[in-house]
């Protein structure tokens, strides 16, 4: 018998979708579990929205589409670029595909070709580093510190970048740390990326979810960089629209093509209903819908800082943007509890869930092996629950 892909073989699974699919069988099960784990709004999806998907399927548009996206979801995401992030795209050079995941791969895979570095800041999402090697390119990773909230400086990225750099990621706000770059920090990444001839793929799918009176900030409205830059965002996070599986991605023609042209033998357009929702919520007046989840996360995040400050030995980022908390578990690993002998993160992650029921994402998977994640996209209910378990659980521990 042949073997299987050798490619294959160095690629992890995604933690998170692990995490997540576990604890959910578990609550199937009748197991009072309460996830942490998801980075999924648990608001449900505006009416507005759902009625134009309803509208789509009852009008019978249900057939493929172009591989582009259809001619009005891509002016709407054009504008919304512009509204939104003062980025200037004509609608041929916007890409929709299925999630803003599936745009980033299909960004790597324009762009790089095989042995090109890309250098990705750690703590970074599971996903990066995997699809980077999915395209046969290298992932350079520069870790950064807590106390820069784990942002990589202009000084860490120049350091990083070789002759064989091709591109770097940036997300923010952050998935895991909840960092958010200012206006600042990022002009002075963007000198380095104009001197270096680099591109950046910046990730902002959690542009909308900010907190204290801070402003996103995109990298490619630098005039002196905007077609170095291919910014990928979605409506997944800011309008609970996850499951319906559109992201797009926003660049200079040639790499919006090549991108195209991937996507047009991998999967073909994203799904024809999904995309007339998408264009409901981009042009739906959803602000009010949007700031109102904004202000119930920011309730809920307080809510955690408070209730993580009274854990003693419990260290995390204070988080500014998205919907985590990343927190440094040290003081409570090579301990022992409930029979169980806690050496790592994904020890205590496992030992949390098993004996706790409380689902959370080890660190190891973000690249930060002393660290955990935990979600508040989840009901203020479960939050209080999970906190009583989390003071009980590591209690024992510290």
């Amino acid at each position: 018998m042949r073997p299987l892909s050798k490619k294959l073989s160095a690629i992890e699974r995604s933690q998170t979708m692990m995490l997540f699919a576990r604890a959910k069988k578990m609550k199937a099960d009748g197991i009072d579990v309460v996830s942490l784990t998801a980075g999924e709004p648990d608001f449900p999806t505006p009416q507005t929205i759902k009625d134009a998907a309803i509208k789509a399927i009852n009008e019978n548009f249900t057939k493929y589409t172009a591989n582009q996206g259809i001619p009005e979801l891509l002016k709407a995401v054009a504008e919304k670029f512009q509204r939104d992030n003062n980025l200037r795209f004509e609608p041929s050079q916007i890409l929709v595909s299925s999630g803003a995941k599936h745009s980033l791969y299909n960004s790597l895979q324009a762009i790089c070709n095989r042995g090109d570095e890309v250098v990705i800041p750690a703590p970074y999402w599971v996903s990066y580093p995997e699809m980077t090697k999915l395209v046969d390119a290298v992932p350079v990773i520069v870790k950064t510190s807590p106390a820069n909230q784990f942002k990589m400086t202009p000084s860490q990225l120049k350091k990083a970048i070789t002759r064989k750099t091709k591109a770097m990621i940036l997300c923010s706000p952050s998935n895991p740390t909840g960092a958010v770059y200012t206006k600042e920090e990022i002009l002075a990444i963007a000198d380095v990326v104009e001197s270096s001839g680099i591109y950046v793929i910046s990730d902002e799918i959690y542009e909308k979810v900010v907190y204290d009176g801070l402003k996103h900030f995109s990298i490619g409205s630098v005039e002196s960089v905007r077609d170095q830059v291919i910014t990928v965002n979605g409506v997944s996070k800011a309008y609970s629209m996850t499951g319906w599986r559109i992201g797009f991605l926003g660049a200079r023609g040639d790499i919006t093509e090549a991108a195209d042209k991937v996507q047009s033998q991998i999967t073909s357009n994203a799904n024809a209903i999904a995309q007339k929702a998408a264009y409901a919520a981009l042009c739906g007046n959803l602000d009010g819908e949007v700031s109102a989840m904004v202000t119930e996360f920011d309730r809920r995040r307080h809510f955690l800082v408070s209730e993580f400050q009274k854990i003693a030995g419990l260290e995390f980022i204070y988080p500014r943007g998205a919907f985590y908390i990343f927190a440094n578990v040290r003081n409570f690993l090579n301990k022992s509890a409930n029979g169980s002998r806690i050496k790592t993160a994904d020890d205590l992650c496992e030992h949390l869930l098993t004996k706790h029921l409380v689902a959370t994402v080890p660190g190891s998977g973000f690249g930060a092996k002393d660290w955990v994640r935990m979600s508040y996209a989840c009901s203020m209910a479960d939050l209080q629950k999970a906190v009583e378990r989390l003071h009980r659980a590591l209690g024992e521990l510290s």
